[in-house]
């Protein structure tokens, strides 16, 4: 079994699934990196590709994955300054191994949707 119990601080600092699986399968950020899946994009669209995220929370999300190492982000100065976004080796290999989950979620999304109506309908979460 993988170690998953941490004692401490410094030892959670430590766990790969918090540092590194936790914040990659977030809410937003598999969807951006499959946004540049197909090569650079400047903000504008991804944003526009992602929909229904805030400026803000997309400024957060791209310096994350900037900072962990999975996009770069490259200024082209020109009449308006231009930012592009690309993703690296390491944000092409998350994509490769991301596809499969995703790809599965697919699948059993109409599952779990039932799953959650039943639930809710026997628990009276409405």
């Amino acid at each position: 079994m993988i170690r998953i119990t941490v004692n401490n601080k410094d030892e959670a600092l430590l766990c790969p699934i918090r540092n590194v699986i936790a914040p990659l399968t977030g809410k937003w950020r598999p969807i951006i990196l499959f946004s540049l899946e197909d090569g650079s994009r400047r903000f504008s669209e991804i944003r526009r590709l992602v929909g229904d995220i805030t400026q803000r929370v997309l400024t957060l999300n791209l310096r994350q994955l900037e900072r962990d190492g999975y996009l770069t982000r490259r200024v082209i100065e020109r009449k308006t300054i231009e930012v592009h976004y690309e993703l690296t080796e390491r944000g092409l290999e998350a994509v490769s191994f991301l596809k499969p989950m995703v790809t599965w979620a697919a699948d059993i999304y109409g599952d779990v949707k039932s799953s959650r109506t039943h639930f809710d309908d026997r628990n009276e979460f409405n």
